[in-house]
């Protein structure tokens, strides 16, 4: 388990932006990955994907290394910041916006919008 912690933490270090998942961002494999993937896709965000399902040591590492027992998980410049329901609000708010402006982390402002929009 060791091994998958310092995989899991080296891809969170490493990228902007990593979304670890059920599937791929082209290919999710469950609904709420495919929810958090389809958002940032959407939004124009370039980010990691990991596939939990192709790896036994990540799915169950991800869970002990965030302390957070679902999947998805979105981490942003290496913090953990929630599942499917925690990103959906984000959205919606605009933390989200927010939290990839302050970051630094680049996005569609008119997509985020949109997706405001179709769900107010």
């Amino acid at each position: 388990m060791t091994d998958a912690k310092t995989n899991i933490d080296e891809t969170v270090k490493s990228n902007d932006v990593v979304l670890f998942m059920k599937g791929t961002k082209d290919m999710p494999q469950c609904g709420f990955s495919s929810r958090v993937a389809g958002v940032l896709n959407y939004m124009g965000v370039a980010f990691k994907d990991v596939n939990v399902l192709a790896d036994a040591d990540i799915r169950q590492g991800i869970k002990d290394y965030s302390d957070w027992p679902t999947i998805p998980q979105l981490y942003v410049k290496g913090e953990f910041v929630g599942g499917c329901d925690i990103i959906t609000e984000m959205t919606l708010s605009g933390e989200l916006d927010t939290l990839f402006e302050t970051s630094g982390v680049a996005y569609d402002k008119d997509a985020a919008e949109k997706i405001r929009e179709a769900n107010g």
